[in-house]
């Protein structure tokens, strides 16, 4: 492989419904070379209710189209917007991750919207996009697609270590001493119960600051309930759509004690997690969305003790982790290196993917 840097903007919405992330990274698709500039936009109330609309959406409907086209525009504003607040020079290639609408590996479907196509012809950039597809066709879960980024910008820290993302859904990332010691699954809900949960009772899109679960309690039997869940058992690789767990709200108590028990339920899915790494991380370190809140960092603690830290602490941008990781895995498809892996996905063999739209 050349080892020609590129220099990448990716963009990440993801599972959350909060806007989006849009980050620059310098790679040759192995080492990362340089982390550059990275901006966030959230977005409006209007489009978050359009987006929120076609989650689980298998069918091309004209709400899904439209959806899509107005979800792509944003992403073409935030590259935009980018690269006049940075003006960081040329820009080789775009990361696409675009929004998961839909997921059902177990039925190798999978459904992120947004054009790449358009998205190229308004930039003037390459793009990659549709990054999902090619594993799951081959019998992989499409997720989590991080771990790679994870590896690559661990080189050097004290191993076993487990990275930890909260966005819609929670995934780990366990990275060993080998180089082919890599795990990673989703976890179970991240932020997107807590989320619903708050939307539904204080008209937020969040629980800020942990503030309604820092005044409820916690109903214990409802967590045991959660956790009695067959996924929590399963064997990884395994991933999740944002809603499975929907169905199991526990709507018999209150804002504050269901947005407590919410919480405690989030964490407890990742110390369930445990049970399936092969050996105890030194370190916990926790991105994503997730990360902001006290009250959830604090259950993570209660759960798995004192090693869990922000991904500040070595360095990394928690709030730009995920953009970059899709500039990474943008350079790695131009340059046909594995995206994905047995280990992270449960794909037979490692997985390269991505599909390229010029100009």
């Amino acid at each position: 492989m050349s080892a020609t840097l590129l220099r990448g903007i990716g963009l990440m919405s993801g599972t959350s419904l909060d806007g989006i992330d849009a980050a620059l990274i310098e790679t040759d698709g192995a080492a990362v070379i340089r982390r550059g500039p990275s901006l966030t936009i959230p977005y409006d109330d209007g489009f978050r209710t359009r987006l929120r609309g076609v989650l689980g959406e298998a069918r091309e409907t004209a709400e899904v189209l439209a959806v899509e086209q107005a979800l792509t525009l944003r992403h073409v504003e935030a590259v935009e917007a980018l690269v006049a607040r940075h003006r960081p020079g040329a820009i080789d290639v775009v990361g696409f991750h675009g929004h998961t609408i839909f997921h059902r590996p177990g039925e190798r479907r999978t459904r992120q919207i947004g054009d790449g196509r358009e998205m190229a012809r308004r930039l003037g950039i390459p793009v990659v996009s549709d990054f999902r597809s090619a594993d799951v066709a081959a019998g992989g879960q499409g997720a989590p697609f991080v771990p790679a980024y994870h590896r690559a910008l661990a080189e050097g820290l004290p191993r076993p270590l487990a990275v930890l993302n909260l966005g819609g859904v929670g995934n780990v990332t366990w990275i060993g001493a080998g180089e082919d010691d890599l795990l990673a699954f989703d976890t179970g809900p991240g932020n997107a119960l807590i989320d619903d949960w708050a939307l539904r009772h204080t008209g937020q899109a969040v629980d800020l600051n942990g503030a309604l679960a820092r005044r409820g309690r916690v109903d214990e039997a409802a967590v045991r309930s959660f956790l009695a869940h067959p996924y929590f058992a399963a064997k990884p690789p395994k991933s999740l759509d944002r809603d499975e767990f929907a169905g199991l709200m526990p709507h018999h108590l209150s804002a504050e004690d269901g947005a407590a028990t919410l919480t405690r339920i989030t964490a407890a899915c990742v110390s369930r997690a445990r049970d399936h790494l092969p050996a105890p991380p030194q370190r916990w370190l926790v991105a994503g969305g997730g990360r902001h809140n006290p009250a959830l960092m604090a259950a993570l603690a209660a759960e798995l003790g004192p090693s869990v830290e922000p991904v500040g602490q070595v360095g990394w941008d928690g709030d730009a982790l995920e953009a970059e990781a899709f500039a990474y895995l943008a350079v790695r498809s131009l340059r046909g290196l594995p995206l994905s892996y047995p280990g992270t996905t449960g794909v037979p063999a490692p997985q390269t993917g991505g599909r390229t739209d010029y100009p």
